[in-house]
């Protein structure tokens, strides 16, 4: 795999690759030979099928996607040169399509605008992930069972290799590090597509993998983690590997979250530092306040932990968030303040989400979010978020189906972006996963119950 950024010049490449990005947040593409490009193709785009990617009924599915050039790379491969671009997504009448994750995330940003708080919402997400040498899984009425394998000590087949233990994993180098040539590979193909990067290390568990992107505006942001987990898995699969951003995909051994550091900007400047509690402006503790309340009440779990896995690794005992806290230098706490950071440079980690939240949706609300905080005048400490040494206080929701109650009562403040239609259909789309799975036995409630 060969990629490099687009520069503008159309004459070499042989197919255009339109992405266009289904309700999930996965990317899906149409590929078009350079004999059909013209002018009209690139600037009206071409129709396809939209119920296919989960948005609409039958009855009204017809849409156009239309290619962003500005987003466009070149992958060289099998002999081909294919110009690859995101797409954003028109009605048949020519209106920009409201449920369309993009149109999501421009209608977030432009509220934040309006509103006159900032200019720019700036975000840098962490890639957790893990990687291995085997998987299978299945599921059928008379059994159930998935199975991995890791050179890093799991599994039968490497039951009896030298290991460092299931948890002591966190900047492994090789030859421990058993997977350092994925990371370096992945990095250098995501530079080469435009996607900044700021570090990679292993993780804490073994075979869990960090790839920690830099600051980008909301809308790239997204791009940058749909195209980022794209080119991760290619390479994976070109080095016989397999990789997951399950959220928990083992039992007794971390999770993988996706957290996102964010602030917000004016005239070039954060507005987050100050001189309140952990160095954050009133406004900076008023967003945390706003997204620390829409958490507690499932609503913003619901786009930023979206799956039934997600509370497999919301649970105490894994540097995984239980509850709505904030705090300094606490990876316990829903909401991080970094303390490595110089005074001015304040800023906020959310390190609940997770890699299974269409994360044009899950940036989106999270912004919206803190900006009810901030217009509210929300004070965290007030509301009993700042972390203590106590029983945590203020539980998050405990499943899918908690976090989609929530959302049905809780979602005035996503209204500047989230059209009903799209909160109906993805609560819908929702439970029907988790009645799929909370339907089903485990093997552990044949260990206790049988």
């Amino acid at each position: 795999m060969v990629l490099s950024k687009y520069t503008g010049e159309l004459s070499s490449i042989d197919y255009l690759s339109m992405l266009v990005v289904d309700v999930h947040g996965a990317i899906r593409s149409v590929s078009l030979p350079k004999s059909y490009l013209s002018e009209k193709v690139l600037k009206n785009g071409i129709g396809f099928d939209a119920s296919n990617f989960g948005y609409a009924q039958v009855h009204k599915s017809d849409m156009v996607a239309v290619p962003d050039l500005s987003t466009g790379f070149i992958e060289e491969k099998d002999g081909f040169k294919i110009l690859h671009a995101f797409c954003d997504v028109w009605t048949t009448d020519g209106q920009p399509f409201d449920q369309y994750p993009r149109t999501v995330a421009r209608k977030a940003a432009e509220r934040l605008r309006e509103s006159g708080i900032g200019d720019d919402a700036k975000m840098l997400v962490e890639l957790e992930f893990y990687v291995f040498d085997e998987v299978s899984y299945s599921t059928t009425t008379a059994h159930s069972y998935y199975y991995v394998e890791s050179e890093e000590g799991i599994g039968d087949n490497y039951a009896d290799a030298p290991r460092f233990g299931l948890s002591k994993g966190y900047h492994r180098l090789h030859p421990d590090d058993k997977y350092s040539l994925l990371r370096n590979e992945a990095v250098k193909l995501m530079e080469a597509a435009g996607i900044p990067v700021k570090y990679h290390h292993h993780e804490v568990g073994a075979s869990q993998l960090e790839i920690e992107l830099n600051f980008i505006s909301l809308l790239g942001a997204a791009d940058a983690v749909v195209l980022g987990k794209w080119i991760i898995k290619n390479v994976a699969n070109e080095l016989g590997l397999f990789v997951t951003f399950m959220p928990k995909p083992m039992y007794k051994i971390a999770g993988n979250g996706m957290h996102v550091h964010q602030f917000i900007e004016k005239q070039g400047k954060s507005i987050f530092p100050g001189e309140g509690l952990y160095g954050l402006s009133e406004a900076g503790l008023a967003y945390t306040a706003g997204v620390l309340t829409h958490a507690l009440s499932g609503s913003l779990l619901a786009f930023s932990n979206p799956s039934t896995n997600s509370y497999r690794r919301l649970v105490p005992g894994y540097e995984a968030p239980v509850s709505a806290t904030f705090a300094q230098a606490s990876r316990a706490a829903a909401v991080r303040i970094p303390g490595y950071l110089k005074k001015g440079e304040a800023r906020i980690e959310f390190r609940t989400g997770d890699a299974t939240a269409n994360t044009y949706y899950f940036l989106a609300a999270m912004l919206l979010a803190g900006l009810d905080g901030i217009e509210r005048g929300l004070d965290p400490v007030k509301l009993g978020y700042a972390a203590t040494k106590e029983t945590p206080k203020n539980t998050f929701p405990t499943g899918l189906f908690h976090v989609l109650a929530g959302l049905q009562k809780d979602h005035a403040y996503l209204a500047p972006a989230f059209p009903a239609e799209l909160i109906r259909g993805w609560i819908a789309m929702k439970k029907q996963e988790a009645e799929y799975v909370y339907n089903a036995p485990v093997p552990q409630e044949y260990e206790l119950y049988f």
